[in-house]
């Protein structure tokens, strides 16, 4: 079948070798906190910040051993190059030992280093800046009050510490992303006080010095969350504007927009002005719901943009959801492989069609775009994981490895 795959979207200029090489070699972050619905190791405090975990399906990793267990089916269950992506609060403490935020550091870390490197994945992280009590009133790197700033902001400085770390040790670039959840549930009196405390902090938290070649500091926007519903301190406008002027990279999480706006629509503005653009991909329904990822029409047309623009090595590709109501393993991995199958679907459209685009042959363009859903794509996706020893069919797998372990876990 994937003979005639090959030759058929060949007969329309797709090299379809190429396009799986391609997809091979695209390495794609791993969120570790689908895992434990982002409770972490470091803090008994409930989860908040705007955002919510729902859903109390049995088998949640409980300890690091268990959710790098968990992150072993993943690997096993999912094709390609990946990375694993980290929060603060993962943080690993030894014989009783204790470290707030503020005074972590990469021997916290040591274990999953050690993890990564034995299954050469690199490591991405994320500053923990939410579930703590030194969250005031909802506020961290904006805050009024200097003593909740001089807390976070020490923690980011820190989580640049652990980032340069995770970069010289695994040998692989690391995306360290800052996202606040501050903000207020109803109309503020001040709106410019909170961004200009807020642009105050990161200045003073990416001021340490580090290796901008091995460590890649990102900032992620927000439109709302949940009890911050009038004002965000940290919106699109003030991230887009800050990221320009002190030459960081954007990271866009395609949830965190108003729902009539599309991630899709935006890549290619951002392409133009920044250097790298990293993503964080989920499923937004109604608003930033953190469902798991699906082979969407989304998620398919940012992949699309993406590689228009042959712009797959200034992209950051992290997965970015928790559902708590499915099994935790299956939620993973159909997030991931649907996150492949939008790049590798994106990967087999004929660059003829810009051609016809500016030749204003529309009506042959609509007419070669309808053509293409309905092309062995599937075929060319079920060699791609024979190439790469992983079955077409995971669910047996994944009610094996339930019924084997998580089950035991009460």
């Amino acid at each position: 079948m994937y003979s005639e795959a090959k030759e058929r979207y060949a007969a329309i200029g797709v090299d379809t070798e190429k396009a799986l090489e391609t997809l091979k070699n695209t390495p794609i972050s791993i969120h570790c906190w689908q895992g434990d619905d982002v409770v972490g190791f470091d803090s008994k405090e409930a989860l908040s910040g705007g955002i919510q975990t729902t859903g109390n399906y049995p088998g949640k990793a409980r300890t690091p051993e268990e959710l790098m267990n968990d992150i072993d089916e993943v690997l096993k269950l999912t094709p390609g190059k990946k990375k694993i992506n980290l929060h603060a609060c993962y943080a690993i403490f030894k014989d009783g030992e204790f470290a707030d935020r503020d005074a972590i550091q990469p021997r916290h870390f040591e274990a999953w280093v050690k993890f990564a490197n034995e299954r050469g994945l690199g490591i991405d992280f994320n500053p923990t800046f939410f579930s703590h009590p030194m969250v005031k009133d909802g506020l961290t790197l904006s805050s009024p009050d200097e003593k909740v700033r001089k807390f976070w902001v020490e923690h980011g400085k820190r989580c640049i510490e652990i980032s340069e770390y995770f970069a010289k040790e695994t040998g692989k670039p690391c995306v360290m992303n800052i996202w606040i959840p501050d903000g207020y549930k109803d109309w503020p009196a001040d709106r410019l006080g909170p961004r200009r405390r807020y642009m105050e902090s990161i200045d003073e938290i990416i001021s340490v010095p580090y290796d901008k070649t091995k460590v890649f500091v990102t900032l992620e926007s927000k439109v709302f969350g949940i009890g911050l519903e009038a004002y965000t301190v940290g919106s699109a406008e003030f991230c887009s504007n800050y990221v320009n002027t002190r030459h960081i990279t954007p990271l866009m999480d395609n949830g965190h927009y108003h729902p009539t706006e599309m991630v899709s629509d935006k890549i290619s503005s951002m392409l133009l002005f920044n250097e790298h653009l990293a993503l964080h991909i989920t499923r937004p329904m109604r608003w930033d719901s953190d469902h798991v990822v699906l082979f969407d029409d989304e998620t398919r047309e940012m992949f699309k943009e993406i590689v228009r623009a042959d712009a797959l090595s200034k992209m950051f590709l992290a997965t970015d959801y928790f559902d708590a109501s499915i099994n935790r393993i299956s939620a993973w991995v159909t997030g991931l492989r649907s996150v492949q199958k939008a790049l590798l679907y994106a990967l087999l459209e004929p660059a003829s069609f810009k051609s016809l685009q500016d030749n204003s042959n529309f009506t042959e363009l609509m007419v070669r775009q309808e053509e293409l859903k309905t092309m062995p794509f599937g075929d060319v996706w079920e060699e791609y994981l024979k190439r790469e020893n992983v079955a077409v069919d995971y669910y047996s797998e994944i009610k094996n490895y339930e019924d084997t372990v998580l089950k035991e876990r009460k």
